[in-house]
């Protein structure tokens, strides 16, 4: 994005913090994979959100009305031989050129300057124990104040957590950000296709997340999540991410997989036959599944809370299953004994933005949140029926999920992952062509 939308961020997040206080975040850590190789570095999300920034071992300060400069960075130095070995770096001069800070030290100096900084400050926004090894520095530094108190410093006297207004903060994505997650879903669309149209017997659930991460790959994004192929039974397991097995003629395979994008996620699942045609029993369940997304769908629109699509697709599914034969009993009961999580036992959705499971609270006042434009989640109705269970052999290794990613818009909703196959017509000529 343009560096002139994370300034719009953070002039956002200071207005709401008011002057007289300070925000501190730092960088996400660098992670170890195996003695000396590192796990790939993907940057915080709350960190990217106010910055853009992509390298590890900084640190985010912002002061509202500094007039020396608002926004602070603290990076890596230049260092020509690391440099060589791992790669470019901004260093401070480049953190304040290209990345639009008002000031920028080496990371080294943190201790140095921050006190200063927080010095006039009586709030600091901190979130606490999600980085132990920074808590540290920060609690050096409000120390190092401490120690000067009978001089006349002053102290800050209270920590508030940053997630608290930035978190609410990123649930409302702007026009840029949607377009970030359109490329994300439209990525992911495609990918899914050519897992279809990859699809045989005898071929491996790691071979079709081959197919996934090349399109992800090749169309410059990476992955938001490992991605889950599950075939027959594996189907039926939730998170199941072992896709070593083989896919048989006669079974299901379920992929849930999402393209990261400029660091915004999407996130789709989609259900198909190996063989590419469904069976009687087979097209029972995924119509069944289909049916209650299409009803969560519909409750997706301003001033609809939260949990109105769930509670749709839940009526649907309950519905549906005493019409098979799943469950026995009034719609009612089975509903508020909620036996219907005997195969459906997760919720209708998430948000969705920057991370997969994004922020932002579900409930405000203990009331399920209203739905407002700029909100992104997920629709993720299923049906899991693993083997053994009794009298439903007919449907006995028959997982079942349909997940799309949604946009509340001003007067409905926008469907992000349009373009994939949903019926089981679709998905049976996608997978013939």
């Amino acid at each position: 994005m343009n560096i002139k939308i994370y300034a719009q961020h953070r002039r956002q997040l200071m207005r709401m913090m008011g002057e007289n206080s300070i925000a501190v975040l730092p960088a996400a850590p660098v992670l170890l994979r195996n003695r000396d190789v590192e796990h790939g570095f993907r940057q915080d999300s709350d960190f990217y959100y106010l910055s853009g920034f992509p390298e590890p071992e900084s640190v985010i300060v912002l002061v509202p009305g500094r007039k020396q400069g608002q926004f602070i960075l603290f990076v890596r130095d230049r260092d020509k031989k690391k440099e060589t070995w791992d790669g470019r770096r901004y260093g401070p001069e480049g953190a304040v050129e290209q990345f639009g800070a008002d000031q920028a030290y080496p990371i080294t100096d943190l201790e140095d300057i921050l006190p200063g900084l927080m010095e006039h400050c009586e709030s600091v926004y901190y979130t606490i124990g999600l980085n132990p090894e920074f808590d540290k520095h920060v609690m050096n530094c409000v120390n190092n104040l401490r120690s000067k108190a009978r001089g006349g410093t002053h102290v800050p006297y209270e920590f508030v957590s940053l997630d608290y207004l930035l978190h609410d903060m990123r649930l409302y994505k702007h026009r840029d950000e949607l377009r970030l997650m359109r490329k994300a879903a439209k990525i992911s669309v495609q990918a899914h296709i050519d897992a279809m149209q990859a699809c045989e017997p005898g071929v491996y659930e790691y071979q079709l997340e081959a197919e996934l991460l090349y399109r992800f790959n090749r169309q410059g994004a990476g992955w938001a999540y490992q991605s889950i192929v599950g075939g027959g039974a594996n189907s039926c397991i939730l998170h199941y991410t072992e896709n070593n097995q083989i896919l048989n003629d006669g079974d299901m395979v379920l992929i849930d997989a999402g393209a990261e994008y400029k660091g915004y996620a999407a996130d789709i699942t989609r259900t198909f036959p190996v063989n590419g045609r469904f069976t009687d029993a087979q097209r029972e369940i995924y119509e069944l599944v289909l049916e209650s997304q299409q009803a969560a769908m519909k409750k997706i629109k301003p001033g609809n809370h939260w949990n109105d699509p769930h509670e749709a697709a839940v009526r649907v599914l309950t519905k549906g299953m005493v019409e098979l034969g799943l469950l026995k009993g009034s719609i009612r009961n089975l509903i508020k004994e909620e036996q219907y999580s005997k195969f459906y036992m997760h919720r209708t959705g998430h948000w969705l933005g920057m991370d997969v499971h994004d922020v932002g609270d579900y409930k405000v006042d203990d009331e399920w949140r209203l739905l407002e434009q700029g909100m992104v989640l997920t629709v993720e109705p299923g049906l899991y029926i693993p083997a053994g269970r009794r009298g439903v052999k007919r449907w006995w290794n028959i997982g079942v999920r349909i997940e799309d990613d949604v946009a509340v818009t001003r007067d409905g909703h926008e469907m992000l992952s349009a373009g994939l196959p949903r019926t089981s017509d679709e998905i049976e000529a996608v997978m013939a062509g």
